[in-house]
Order: structure tokens, then C-alpha cells, then sequence
């Protein structure tokens, strides 16, 4: 008799942790198989320390099939789902087309960045929900300092040296806050920026910092953001984002390079695909995780809306304490559906929260009880290591070196603006150049539609501009050189 399969699509919290979960339990019953854009599982949360130069990428990505013996990786991003046919359709890296049969479907396939019907945002604007974007934007940081250093004229290099930041939650504070140091510290170590400062402005809608978590919380956060001399902005958001800067909606024009879009985020839009019942695009489960109608089918984290039984009539927020605990109980479930063990359904208990506010700063609850200062870094450094599924070891070294030795603060150019665009269903893989096989022919024509009907979707592609030779083993198939307009100061 052939062992079942079970199919995850996404290795975020709630993939990884439903994977890692299953595997031990499974003990090899099942077949077990993972569907992941990257063979890497991000740890999120410190996605900030990367983009402030604090830890190297690969510090934040834990390795799935290291981590994850027994489990199969299949590189490749969800195009369709047929509930009917029990088939997963997919494209894999390299524009190759692939078909998953499943007994069990885990839909974790995440979130994306939310977008607003604000003009110009989606152009001049960049996320922060990938690897990607955090090393695209330590580059630019560091690259806008480095331009107003060498320019004569205050006005352009004041631009330079402003950062808008929209969005006041748990991402856009962090951002905000560790970037502020980070642009303080480039500034104060050489003596050819003397008189240069950096501007970081954190703007939202809501009355108050971190409006989701404890008051408390919030002033300390606010605190510590105006005394480091971040320009804190509640009510207030952007109306207009151009090539020259931002327009709020209090009607001030900010001159600046750079917007960092935290606003939040939305379910991937493979949930909504499915036809199946949505709550704000997310897919309806009830309180075991499984989708009404189709017991086969579970799904968590993010992309699923799932019951607050302990308050009646909400949903879970779209957090990684939740997706991480999802992630255990779903698993637990999909054992007992094929009858190993009760079903469980899924309950929290709030263990607080922490926001890492840089250097030795951070606000923490921690079982309810209120920390600020360094007894609240502690605590939140403390919390990450216990929460990383590996490279504690390295990260702890990072952190070390940091405190001791000065930050390195260079642009490698690996990631360029156009690579990382706001408007995207794929935050974890950066655009590349048009090859053979991924969204163009070799003759210039369209690539065939895969299984299902769909266009390829794997990774995004743009088509090199026709002054530059295509990719071929000679030729790296990126960064090219942008054409279609010149962004000042922007490779």
C-alpha cells in the first residue's frame, strides 16, 4: 500500500513549523512534501538587523532541507490549485511546469505587501517582506549617504539624507528605529559628513505608535524613537509619492529618495483563487484548521482566517506567533486524520511581545510584565534566539561584533530598485532578466502556458534592455542597466 502524501505550499511560520511538525510525527507513514519559492525559511523578525547591517543575510534563512530531513523540497511557486483533482500546479525556477497529487493539502502559502490606491506608491515605493528588500534596502541607505556626501548643494543632499517611513506598526517601527542609527553611525565615523544628518520619518494613519500592542508598549517605543531624533508622525500619511519625494496629507512635500512601504499586509493571492469562502482575503477554516466541505484541506498562518475562540466572532491576527503555533496544531490534526491521535482545536494564550528598537533598546511584555531599556533588549535578543529554528550560533557572533567592532556599512549592488518592485505576489525573489524558458522564448516570444492554463508565474522577469547582450554562459543574467527612466542616485 503506497503512503500517503501530504502537500505544504509555503515555508513561512506555518509551513515550516506544520513540515517540521509532521516529519517527527510521521516517522516515515507518510510522504511529505514541501512547495517553497526558496529553499530557505526566513526568520522575519530580524529582517530589520539585515537591512541596518547588523547580520549578514544568510543569518536570518534557515536551510529546509537541513533542517528538514525527511521532508521533500520541491523549488517552485504554487499557479493553481484543483481541489477536485486533489492537484497542486506549479513553476518552478527555472519556468518548467509541475503537477503535486495530495491525500492532504496545507495551504500556507503567507502574505504579500498591502497596497493603497495612493498615486505614485507602487512606482517610488518598496516593501519589506523579503530577503530582497532588506539587502536592497541597506544598499540605497547607505549608497543615498554616500551621494550627499560628495554633493555641493544642500538641498539635493538634505534629500538624501531623508527617509520616509509609512507605516507605524511592528516592521515600520523596527526599520525606523534601527535605521536611524544606522545612517547616525555612517555619518559620525568620518570626518568628510561633518554636519550631515539623517532625517527618518515614520508616518501612519493611527493616533499612536505600535497601535496594535499594550499602550505601554507604544510610549516606550515613541520614547525612544524622538529622543533618538526620528521625526514621528501620527495621523498623518502620504497623499502623493513622486520621483522627487512625498506629499502628505497634512500638505507638507517632504524631498527625499527613499519610501519604505510597512503599511501592513494582505494574504497571498492564491487563497483567493480557491473560490472557496474569504473573510478580508483570507481562506475561512474552522477552529481545527480544516476548510468546511473539504476536510482534505487545511490551512494556517497568514493566509487563513481562522477562529479567535477566545474572543468570539474575531479571527487570529496575521502574526508569526500565530502562523508558528498554527503550524503545530495543524500538523498535530493532519495526523489525527488519518487516525493518529484526537483532533485538537486551536487556542492561544497571549505570551506578550517584543520590538527590538536597536542597539541596546527594545520594549518588551514578556507574560504581561512591561520592560524598557536594556532589560528589555536582553529579554527580546534572548526571545529571538529560543524562537530561531537554527544559526543561533551565528547570529549570537553577529550580535557580538557588532557591539565591539564598527559597522560595515558598503553597497554590494546585488539588488537593484527595479528587482524589487512594491506590486508583487513574490516578496522573497527578486526580478530577473527575461531568459529561455522563464517568461520569454529564446525568439523573443511568449513562454507557453503551463499546466492548468496559467501563465508561468515563478520567479518575476523583465526583458533586458536591447543595448545589452541576453544572458547566456557568458553573461550574468543580472542586475541590468534600466532604461526606461533615469532615477537619480539610483543604480
Amino acid at each position: 500500500m503506497s503512503r500517503p502524501r501530504i502537500v505544504i505550499v509555503g515555508a513561512g511560520f506555518a509551513g515550516y513549523r506544520t513540515a517540521r511538525t509532521l516529519s517527527k510525527r510521521a516517522r516515515g507513514r507518510a510522504e511529505i512534501v514541501l512547495l517553497n519559492p526558496t529553499d530557505y525559511f526566513l526568520y522575519l523578525p530580524l529582517l530589520p538587523q539585515v537591512a541596518a547591517g547588523i547580520l549578514e543575510p544568510r543569518r536570518v534563512t534557515v536551510s529546509l532541507s537541513g533542517t528538514l530531513p525527511h521532508v521533500k523540497l520541491v523549488l517552485g511557486e504554487s499557479d493553481r490549485i484543483d481541489l477536485d483533482a486533489r492537484q497542486v500546479h506549479y513553476t518552478g525556477p527555472e519556468g518548467e511546469g509541475g503537477t503535486l497529487d495530495y491525500d492532504r493539502l496545507v495551504l500556507a502559502a503567507g502574505s504579500v505587501n498591502k497596497l493603497l490606491p495612493i498615486p505614485g506608491v507602487a512606482e517610488h515605493a518598496h516593501g519589506f517582506r523579503g530577503l530582497p528588500e532588506a539587502l536592497y534596502l541597506r544598499d540605497h541607505v547607505t549608497r543615498q549617504v554616500e551621494l550627499a556626501a560628495a554633493d555641493d548643494d544642500p538641498e539635493r543632499c538634505a534629500a538624501r539624507c531623508t527617509f520616509v517611513v509609512v507605516g507605524a506598526g511592528y516592521t515600520g517601527t523596527e526599520v525606523a528605529a534601527h535605521g536611524q542609527l544606522f545612517t547616525d553611525a555612517q555619518v559620525a565615523r568620518h570626518p568628510m559628513r561633518t554636519g550631515m544628518r539623517p532625517r527618518w520619518l515614520l508616518l501612519d494613519i493611527a493616533d499612536r505608535v505600535l497601535p496594535e500592542l499594550d499602550e505601554r508598549l507604544s510610549r516606550t517605543a515613541d520614547t525612544v524613537l524622538r529622543e533618538r531624533g526620528v521625526d514621528v508622525r501620527m495621523g498623518t500619511s502620504v497623499k502623493e509619492a513622486t520621483h522627487d519625494g512625498v506629499l502628505l496629507t497634512d500638505g507638507e512635500f517632504v524631498d527625499t529618495k527613499t519610501l519604505v512601504w510597512c503599511v501592513g499586509v494582505r494574504p497571498d493571492p492564491l487563497a483567493e483563487s480557491l473560490g472557496l469562502p474569504m473573510e478580508r482575503g483570507r481562506l475561512l477554516v474552522d477552529p481545527h484548521l480544516q476548510v468546511p466541505g473539504r476536510p482534505e484541506v487545511f490551512a494556517c498562518g497568514d493566509a487563513a482566517a481562522v477562529p479567535d475562540l477566545e474572543k468570539p466572532g474575531a479571527y487570529t491576527p496575521m502574526t508569526a506567533q500565530h502562523a508558528w503555533r498554527q503550524g503545530k496544531v495543524c500538523a498535530h490534526n493532519i495526523a489525527a486524520s488519518f487516525g493518529d491521535g484526537e483532533r485538537r482545536a486551536y487556542r492561544h494564550k497571549d505570551m506578550g511581545f517584543v520590538v527590538d528598537l536597536g542597539g541596546v533598546k527594545a520594549a518588551a511584555n514578556p507574560l504581561g510584565v512591561n520592560l524598557s531599556g536594556p532589560a528589555a533588549g536582553a529579554v527580546t535578543r534572548g526571545y529571538h534566539l529560543a524562537a530561531m529554528p537554527g544559526n543561533r550560533v551565528r547570529v549570537a557572533a553577529d550580535w557580538f561584533l557588532d557591539a565591539v567592532l564598527p559597522r560595515q556599512a558598503v553597497q554590494l549592488g546585488l539588488v537593484r530598485s527595479w528587482s524589487v518592485p512594491l506590486d508583487t505576489a513574490s516578496p522573497e525573489l527578486a526580478r530577473v532578466p527575461d531568459e529561455p524558458g522563464r517568461g520569454q522564448s529564446s525568439g523573443g516570444e511568449p513562454a507557453k502556458k503551463q499546466p492548468g492554463g496559467e501563465p508561468p508565474k515563478g520567479r518575476p522577469a523583465v526583458t533586458p534592455p536591447p543595448d545589452q547582450p541576453p544572458p547566456g554562459p557568458d553573461v550574468a543574467p543580472g542586475p541590468v542597466k534600466r532604461t526606461d527612466r533615469f532615477t537619480e542616485g539610483d543604480s
